[in-house]
């Protein structure tokens, strides 16, 4: 009796592995990420199974906001977007603004200015001056937010303001910001302010949105001046760790880009809150402002989102069309590199085609899981030509690319396939001179504290290295 029951067990738990399988095969995903799948419920079908529930089922054909939602969002910075005089653009750069106009409605606009930060001090002490100097709203969207001094003083800065009669609105990511304790947010709805937390996950309803996270770094202060790019806020992003600096980028825009900004951070707003908030004040009219300081310059700017719901890659197709239009160089900096087929294909493509291709990444990660798997992708970077920097200053969590000194970006997307197809993310693209040749210089200078890796060097690695690095890989779509 008892062999009938335990065969009976085996049987139906077999039965769900193979429909799972089937159902992942059925899925039309990337076939390298079907195959891992495949290989982790094949040869650890209970890790497999339990993995798959949380972290392995798509939402990329669910909408989160309705087509007719965000048309109303969008209305307002459209109309602004077409009193503009044509912008002179270039056949290549106007492709891909073409490309996100029509897959992501992300408007480029002229006449902002542009400072950029490379450390968190700077960055923080810029983003409190802002803070201070809102007279209407602030809007804050993090996917981390720690109860730490640096984490306190953002908060403290808000109600500050908020006691001001300041609209202040916090969204952070509920995944990012597990460890803080509800306080560190009573606090701030205590005293007026409005705080949401991003696709809550509470067991076992909301399983499977573990994997679906939040990870833009957005600021719009008064719909003028907004921040975008790789910082959180946290004790460490200020002041590094304790084998190393925290090397990261973000910008600081000022002008009309500022309304993809606030697009992109309303329309979270709305997931959330199922509050549309298109009022005229939220999209201030404004005039191209005037250059202010040595480190300020105007540019022509565009907002791009992408997320796990939406139809399309977009960020990630963005950077194939940016690396396969290249002629002269690319230069990126990312702090994991565990890239898509169609972007190695298209790395690999230039650098053999003659574009000088160089990527940074860093000498020591803060994952040692994901670190291995960026270390298997470098023999495949070499071997096309492709420039390998190791940053061994401390830890390199910068997400820029520049090209041929006209296209740049920074934002938050990381060049791994959890960025391109889980993460809700979003850049900052830039198509003028002074900005590329900002990024371009920072790249360089970084270069300074950094290892080129030469074929003869990564292959003296040891065989241990070796293996873990290949069977990691194996995971790479999955992590």
């Amino acid at each position: 009796m008892n062999d009938i029951f335990f065969a009976l067990i085996y049987f139906t738990y077999m039965l769900i592995v193979f429909s799972t399988v089937v159902y992942v095969v059925l899925d039309n995903r990337n076939p390298v990420r079907t195959m891992a799948w495949i290989l982790v419920l094949t040869f650890l079908p209970l890790v497999g199974l339990i993995l798959y529930f949380f972290l392995g089922k798509s939402n990329r054909k669910e909408r989160l906001i309705s087509r007719k939602g965000y048309s109303r969002l969008i209305k307002r910075p459209m109309a602004e977007f077409q009193m503009q005089e044509s912008l002179n653009i270039k056949t290549e750069k106007s492709r891909i603004m073409s490309f996100f106009m029509n897959v992501n409605r992300a408007l480029p606009f002229d006449g902002n200015n542009v400072e950029v930060y490379t450390d968190g001090k700077s960055m923080y002490m810029s983003l409190l001056k802002s803070i201070y100097s809102a007279r209407h709203h602030i809007h804050v969207e993090f996917y981390i937010i720690e109860n730490d001094p640096v984490g306190r003083l953002l908060r403290d800065a808000l109600i500050d303001m908020s006691r001001k009669g300041v609209r202040v609105r916090v969204l952070y990511d509920d995944v990012g910001c597990w460890k803080v304790n509800h306080e560190f947010y009573e606090q701030m709805l205590c005293e007026g302010i409005e705080v949401q937390s991003f696709l809550k996950v509470r067991f076992p309803v909301f399983t499977s949105k573990v994997n679906y996270r939040n990870h833009r770094k957005i600021v719009v202060i008064d719909g003028k001046v907004g921040f975008i790019g790789g910082m959180n806020i946290a004790y460490r992003y200020l002041y590094g760790l304790n084998w190393g600096i925290w090397r990261d980028t973000h910008v600081k825009i000022s002008g009309k880009a500022v309304y993809g900004l606030q697009t992109a951070f309303l329309t979270d707003w709305f997931t959330v809150e199922r509050s549309l908030i298109t009022a005229p004040e939220y999209f201030p009219k404004m005039s191209s402002p005037e250059p202010c300081g040595s480190d300020a310059y105007s540019s022509v700017a565009q907002i791009v989102t992408s997320d796990p719901v939406g139809e399309w890659r977009d960020i990630m197709q963005g950077y194939v069309m940016a690396i396969n239009n290249a002629k002269s160089y690319v230069y990126i900096q990312t702090p994991y590199l565990l890239p898509t087929e169609p972007v190695l294909t298209a790395l690999q493509s230039a650098a053999l085609s003659g574009v000088d291709v160089r990527i940074m990444i860093p000498k020591r990660g803060d994952s040692w899981f994901i670190h291995k798997g960026t270390m298997s992708y470098i023999g495949d970077m070499l071997e096309a030509g492709v420039k390998v920097y190791l940053y061994k200053s401390g830890f390199l969590h910068s997400k820029l690319m520049v090209s041929d000194d006209e296209l740049s970006t920074v934002g938050s997307t990381n060049m791994d396939f959890r960025s391109f197809e889980h993460n809700f993310e979003a850049n900052a693209f830039f198509y003028d001179k002074k900005t590329a040749l900002a990024l371009k210089n920072i790249f360089f200078n970084d270069i300074k504290s950094s290892i080129l890796l030469t074929q003869k060097v990564w292959k003296s690695r040891s065989g241990k290295n070796r293996i873990t690095e290949s069977v990691i890989r194996l995971l790479s779509p999955l992590l």
